[in-house]
């Protein structure tokens, strides 16, 4: 199977939330956005938050720590803000240039790819390290070529841009 490759989008994105995102995300961000409210008021709020924190078994935070997360929001945060704050997340990662300095260190040929087993090694024994599912995962959406070759740039793509489906997926 061959290595995805992220379609570059060609600008001209509206200021309308909606059009940072395919349907399909704004539905899953629907639910997330309905299971955080827990009131079913149309907003998220502290209590909400709290609510939720609270279903999911952790009961020890702070009210501080709710305040910040709030605070967050440049208003109340119904739907259309929610999905504005993930579109900032998601386009709030590092340049994709620096991403790309990054790997080249690990590329001193300038290749533009990393060797499997290379990039795994690291992956899984630093730092923040990646399970075994998380690799899997990454192989499934980044599979190597038949040399055991990551392609680097497009990985950095994907982070910094997301991926649009191919046609006829």
């Amino acid at each position: 199977m061959a290595p995805k490759k992220a379609k570059r989008r060609t600008g001209g994105e509206g200021s309308n939330v909606f059009s940072m995102f395919d349907q399909k995300k704004i539905q899953e961000y629907k639910e997330a956005f309905t299971i955080l409210d827990q009131n079913k008021d149309g907003i998220i709020g502290k209590e909400d938050l709290k609510d939720c924190m609270s279903g999911l078994g952790n009961v020890n935070i702070k009210e501080s720590e709710f305040d910040s997360m709030i605070k967050e929001a440049p208003g109340p945060i119904n739907f259309t803000c929610f999905l504005q704050m993930f579109g900032e997340r998601v386009r709030g990662s590092d340049p994709e240039d620096v991403i790309v300095t990054a790997f080249k260190v690990l590329d001193p040929e300038g290749t533009g790819a990393v060797k499997k087993e290379f990039l795994e090694e690291l992956l899984t024994t630093m730092c923040d390290r990646f399970t075994e599912d998380e690799m899997k995962n990454l192989w499934s959406a980044f599979p190597p070529d038949v040399a055991g070759n990551i392609d680097y740039k497009n990985i950095c793509y994907v982070i910094t841009h997301g991926e649009d489906k191919e046609e006829g997926e």
